[in-house]
């Protein structure tokens, strides 16, 4: 397992924000490939924290591949359940997953405020944001 660069409670943390999410990645027969790689890099960029799903029967094997993984993409091995990775990666041109909120509440970009409304996803997937009111604004 490599070194964490993290402490214990971050790394509790960050497992708990990982919980909902679902294997953005999968990696198949061929193992550990160029192409996987590259899509496990692109969505550490995009997300930061990602959960991957890894098609192997042999524990040691898959704990050589975190290894691979961590090491090749300096990211930090969080959590490893049977054929499921979750690991992390700073990307420092967004927000920080662990930073405070006014409330002292964890940042969650994937949850919303207590006074944002309820946007769907069509509106989302075209830029727009839904108002107090209801009415559709794009947003920034």
């Amino acid at each position: 397992m490599p070194q964490l660069s993290i402490s214990t409670a971050e790394r509790n943390q960050y497992r708990a924000l990982a919980h909902h999410l679902k294997p953005v990645v999968l990696v198949g027969d061929q193992g550990l490939t160029e192409a996987v790689l590259n899509e496990i890099e692109t969505h550490l960029h995009a997300h930061q924290l990602i959960k991957i799903r890894i098609n192997e029967e042999q524990r040691s094997v898959r704990n050589e591949q975190l290894q691979t993984i961590c090491s090749q993409l300096e990211a930090e091995p969080i959590h490893h359940l049977g054929k499921t990775l979750v690991i992390y990666r700073r990307n420092p041109f967004k927000p920080a997953l662990l930073s405070k909120t006014p409330d002292n509440e964890l940042h969650n970009p994937m949850r919303r405020d207590r006074n944002e409304p309820y946007t769907p996803k069509k509106y989302a997937a075209e830029g727009l944001k839904k108002t107090r009111t209801g009415g559709l604004k794009r947003k920034k």
